[in-house]
């Protein structure tokens, strides 16, 4: 039986700012984006069955359709049900590390190991492009989380350029264990307070890396 065991990294934002109102109902963003040591540990395995299951250490972390990693795992299988047909359904185990609620896209993470690992054990021979344009589908943060390093983000955030690696660069994270915060509701209170300030027609490219150079 196949498995495989990935290592899914959280993200920071060294950078971020909201620059336009797109009108697919998301914010125009300009973003640095760092990945980080702490790290989730997802396996994937075969079971067997038509049945796709999540099994997480903590109590916290969904382990329905409202999972991310769940979700990742549908969207391969509608995506490519010969292989589906083929191998079957998956177990899939989080070994969660990284704060639920924190803005370090730990959900995502556990997503884009769910898509890689997929990719692995159905040989489907996918590119990191096809890959991050799989995860775009189901959360921004997705592309990113596939690929990690350092990227400037544009567009939603699904629009990724590498940036020059960190090195010898320490953080100090920290976070009260019982507030958590929902990027959709911080998103969604920012446009309710500031939405006369954001611009209502597409942002220029130019414009982006003019604010880029600012930062």
């Amino acid at each position: 039986m196949r498995v495989y065991s990935l290592i899914a990294p959280a993200k920071i934002n060294l950078y971020l700012q909201i620059v336009g109102d797109r009108p697919d109902g998301f914010h125009e963003l300009v973003m640095v984006l760092q990945s980080i040591e702490l790290a989730d540990l997802v396996t994937v395995r075969a079971n067997g069955t038509d049945q796709t299951r999540i099994h997480c250490d903590n109590a916290e972390v969904p382990l329905d359709e409202t999972n991310l990693a769940y979700r990742a795992a549908v969207m391969m299988q509608q995506q490519f049900p010969n292989s589906f047909a083929k191998y079957g359904g998956v177990e899939i185990k989080i070994q969660k590390h990284i704060p639920i609620g924190a803005g370090l896209a730990g959900g995502s993470a556990n997503a884009a190991a769910a898509i890689v690992g997929l990719d692995l054990m159905w040989n489907l021979g996918l590119t990191q492009s096809e890959l991050q344009d799989l995860g775009a589908t189901l959360g921004s943060d997705i592309p990113f989380c596939i690929t990690g390093g350092t990227a400037l983000a544009t567009g939603r955030g699904e629009k990724l350029d590498p940036l020059p690696d960190l090195n010898q660069t320490y953080i100090v994270l920290a976070k009260y264990r019982h507030l958590p915060i929902s990027t959709p509701w911080a998103y969604k209170t920012y446009r309710q307070q500031f939405e006369k300030a954001i611009p209502k027609i597409p942002v220029r490219s130019k414009f982006v890396k003019n604010t880029l150079g600012q930062c």
